[in-house]
């Protein structure tokens, strides 16, 4: 028998949830064994949705009454599998339906489902799958399905009876209320990180999004320029120079975050990355900002022995220590979250030196005194913008 009141506190404890923001898949598992207690014989529930993600196209929390909540994530470049085009579920999405019942215990056309047929075997006697739409704004001009599609299993005898179908009902419109508020938060979340990266991500997440705001901090500077890159999109045409283009942002950007940085712009065929030096400490940052150019070096080095014919993918890196301004900057109407100071621009005018010494890696003297026999003089230069004459170093292989 159905418990009302405890349907009730369900509601009352899944509206707390939604202003909590607590992970979906989290909040979903609890929910169903609560429902339990309430007096629902639900087995087995599964629960999808759609994201705003650029590697995710859906997520699935799948749950059982023995072993809790799993979580998974779908990516838009994974194949369909037999499983699923065969599935009940992929069915209710892709013709819109609202509902979808197979009386598991009462043999029927809908044993066809595969699935279907396996719970069958497993001594469940119900299979349910409600799917309820919401508007997801971030996503109106997608294709995918908004709103959550929700699968119930039960093996009790007979099946759901009509009081706890009723009850399910309840609770998934509040289920879908609560989902949507959090799937919500975390494509805004995602976009920020994204578009931001994490770090500047979460600091507008928190609230610095006025025009100004922002705080100094010490930080390795990391800048990469691609080299004859006029020439090569000359070559190449726009769209291959693209698909160019993101082969050797993999190659050059991954490394940074491999190693603790932050991207924080693409600047042309230009990485900005950052190592933020925390309470690490100074060397700790400074040998995150090595392992990051070490790799790219030889991501490169693999690409272009990958690519024996056409043009040769070749950077510039430089590598700078010191204070820089972290914040927003740009107009009010149009922000963006990086870093300026003398900082940043030494680490640019660095890069374009590498072209006149001959080397693809440079260093200031503050970082070449944390890298031991690995620096090597390049002379003394006055970079455009400063006053002084400073000492450069290069950045040899690990192995030299």
């Amino acid at each position: 028998m159905v418990d009302m009141q405890k349907i009730d506190d369900v509601e009352e404890w899944m509206i707390g949830q939604a202003l909590a923001s607590q992970p979906v898949p989290d909040m979903f598992g609890e929910m169903c064994e609560r429902l339990r207690a309430c007096g629902i014989p639900v087995e087995r529930s599964l629960m999808a949705w759609a994201t705003l993600h650029p590697l995710v196209e859906a997520e699935v929390a799948y749950w059982t009454a023995s072993e809790g909540v799993r979580f998974e994530q779908f990516h838009h470049d994974e194949n369909d599998t037999e499983e699923w085009l065969n599935s009940p579920l992929r069915m209710v999405i892709v013709n819109r339906e609202t509902m979808f019942r197979s009386r598991l215990d009462q043999g029927n056309s809908e044993h066809d489902f595969p699935l279907c047929k396996q719970l069958a075997e497993e001594g469940f006697t119900d299979y349910l799958i409600l799917a309820t739409a919401f508007r997801m704004p971030a996503m109106d001009d997608q294709r995918a399905y908004t709103g959550i599609v929700v699968s119930w299993s039960t093996r009790q005898k007979g099946g759901f009876t009509d009081a706890q179908l009723k009850a399910i009902n309840y609770i998934q419109k509040r289920l879908a209320l609560a989902a949507r508020g959090n799937v919500e938060e975390q494509i805004a979340r995602t976009i920020a990180e994204t578009y931001l990266g994490k770090w500047a991500g979460n600091r507008v997440l928190s609230g610095q999004i006025q025009h100004g705001d922002g705080e100094r901090i010490r930080a390795v500077i990391f800048y990469c320029d691609m080299r004859r890159s006029t020439q090569i999109a000359d070559v190449l045409g726009p769209e291959k120079y693209l698909a160019w283009l993101n082969d050797f942002f993999r190659a050059t950007a991954t490394p940074v975050l491999n190693h603790g940085g932050e991207i924080l712009d693409f600047i042309g065929d230009a990485v900005l990355g950052i190592f933020p030096i925390d309470s690490a400490g100074f060397t700790v940052a400074v040998h995150r900002a090595l392992k990051a150019t070490d790799e790219v070096h030889n991501n490169i080095r693999r690409a272009n022995d990958a690519r024996p014919e056409g043009p040769e993918l070749r950077a510039g890196i430089a590598l700078s220590v010191g204070e820089v301004m972290f914040g927003n900057i740009g107009v009010s109407e149009r922000l963006t979250f990086s870093v300026i100071g003398q900082t940043v621009h030494a680490a640019a005018r660095l890069e374009s030196l590498t072209k006149t010494v001959g080397s693809d890696i440079l260093i200031t003297e503050d970082v070449a005194t944390h890298v031991g026999n690995r620096a090597k003089p390049a002379g003394e230069f006055l970079l455009s913008g400063f006053k002084t004459v400073q000492p450069i170093f290069e950045l040899l292989p690990p192995s030299a």
